[in-house]
């Protein structure tokens, strides 16, 4: 008998998956940071190159700026102190770009956070962590103010790209914590984060993997959840 292929195998799978991310809760932010000096948000790459313009840039990033921005301000209005920006900054001579192309270079304007954050009251009280990775926590100097903090026991993660550099910030919070035996929550609403579409043809003709995006958005988020990290579809 003829084994079935294991797309026709995983249909089943994939249909459960809409289903659990039609299900995703809203949750409380009030209730989330009930007490505000101990949350703190971070944003993941929300630079020009990913959302405006850029080998990197898509119309799912751009699509994600408005609810960032509006969560930002939101959660300053009700007090929390920390809104971290990590932002790719690299040199020019980059490993990542053995992987991807060239993007988000030190001193040019892919490097710099968009203007609809800029444009916030409290953009200069945000904290900037350059990332010359995908990696937020690597060599970033995030990782020593995660632990100069020992009373923020709340992240909010947002940015992109959902199966990338958000992924491994709010897996490396959650796994941190676990090592560490500290009760941190993680939180990522999936109305904040996205990923990037490459269609099959597209890569084939850029010889690049092909990167199709509702399946990795969802995917990575249920990845997440999988491990503890707190999916929810957005905040009340």
């Amino acid at each position: 008998m003829a084994e079935t292929p294991w797309h026709e195998a995983s249909s089943e799978f994939l249909k459960y998956l809409d289903e659990w991310m039609a299900r995703l809760p809203r949750t409380s932010l009030a209730e989330i940071a009930a007490d505000p000096s101990r949350c703190a948000l971070v944003s993941v790459d929300m630079i020009n190159g990913f959302c405006h313009h850029g080998p990197l840039s898509s119309p799912r990033a751009h699509a994600v700026i408005r609810p960032v921005v509006d969560l930002m301000t939101r959660v300053w209005s009700i007090g929390v102190p920390h809104v971290l920006l990590t932002q790719d900054t690299h040199d020019r001579e980059a490993l990542e770009f053995g992987r991807f192309p060239p993007h988000c270079i030190r001193g040019t304007m892919e490097a710099e956070t968009i203007p609809e954050i800029r444009a916030l009251p409290f953009y200069d009280r945000m904290l900037h962590f350059e990332k010359n990775s995908i990696s937020s926590s690597l060599q970033t100097g995030l990782e020593a103010w995660v632990e100069a903090q020992p009373e923020v026991l709340t992240y909010i993660v947002v940015g992109v790209c959902t199966d990338l550099c958000t992924y491994h910030l709010a897996m490396h919070l959650l796994l941190e914590s676990f090592a560490s035996r500290i009760r941190r929550r993680v939180v990522v609403p999936a109305g904040c984060v996205d990923t990037y579409d490459l269609p099959v043809e597209a890569a084939r003709k850029a010889a690049a993997p092909a990167h199709h995006g509702d399946f990795f958005h969802r995917v990575f988020l249920y990845s997440m959840a999988l491990n503890g990290v707190e999916v929810v579809a957005g905040f009340d």
